[in-house]
């Protein structure tokens, strides 16, 4: 089964967080936050002005991205868990280190 958000909507993959923190230390699960990182999977068309003109995205799939910590709405599409939200929702997209030396 295929899924496409409508309008101003983007279905998200969070990224696993790390299990153990950088001194070296295990988290058990039951105090792992869930993570604020996730790549987009798919994005809606763009939100539209009262004229009827459209908005474009911002984002487009396989961007990483940071959201809010109670954003989207989490959903089970083909068995795995996603979160469905809001493209204002999304408070940034992460960039490598490297590429955005280079811009």
């Amino acid at each position: 089964m295929a899924f496409k958000p409508l309008h101003d909507r983007v279905l998200v993959r969070r990224v696993e967080s790390d299990d153990k923190t950088k001194g070296g230390l295990i988290i058990p699960d039951s105090a792992k936050e869930k993570p604020q990182e996730g790549v987009v999977v798919a994005c809606g068309d763009g939100a539209r002005k009262d004229s009827g003109e459209l908005i474009e995205m911002g984002v487009s799939a396989g961007d990483k991205i940071l959201f809010g910590k109670w954003s989207g709405t989490e959903v089970t599409v083909n068995g795995e868990e996603l979160l469905i939200m809001k493209e204002s929702d999304i408070l940034g997209i992460i960039t490598d280190d490297a590429a955005a030396a280079a811009a």
